[in-house]
């Protein structure tokens, strides 16, 4: 018994050390611009845009907080790319298909709201979800 339990904790300390997937939750942009909205050079074209985006994983765990996701797995079996650009993606594929495309027009996110949730099943398979909801204004000449 001694011996299965040396074992049993050599398997676990190499699982963790051959992790295959991890994340550490969103990027924190220091890239910031500033739009004062004060002129009336904007309308508002639309209100709660939202996009989300799922992966699933073996083996691991998601712990969501607010905003932001952690995730620990060894394979991922479900989901393509990352989270925040493939939730950004489809708000922008949503907003597109309810007011048109966005070429050559001049828009702007703003009331940006990130929602993070994670579903784990006994460390055995765990599927995080982010989901971006904004609105969207666009700008024109000033009045």
């Amino acid at each position: 018994m001694h011996r299965f339990n040396q074992l049993l904790m050599v398997a676990v300390a190499g699982m963790f050390l051959l992790m295959g997937c991890a994340s550490s939750g969103k990027m924190q942009s220091m890239h910031i611009t500033n739009v004062e909205l004060a002129a009336p050079n904007y309308r508002i074209v639309a209100t709660n845009i939202s996009g989300e985006a799922s992966a699933g994983y073996l083996l691991g765990l998601s712990v969501a907080s607010g905003g932001e996701m952690q995730t620990g797995a060894l394979l991922r079996v479900k989901g393509e790319g990352l989270l925040y650009k493939e939730a950004l993606e489809n708000l922008w594929k949503n907003f597109e298909a309810a007011h048109g495309s966005v070429s050559g027009r001049h828009l702007a996110l703003i009331n940006v709201r990130y929602d993070a949730d994670a579903m784990n099943v006994l460390g055995l398979y765990t599927q995080p979800k982010i989901s971006i909801r904004a609105d969207v204004v666009e700008f024109g000449e000033a009045k």
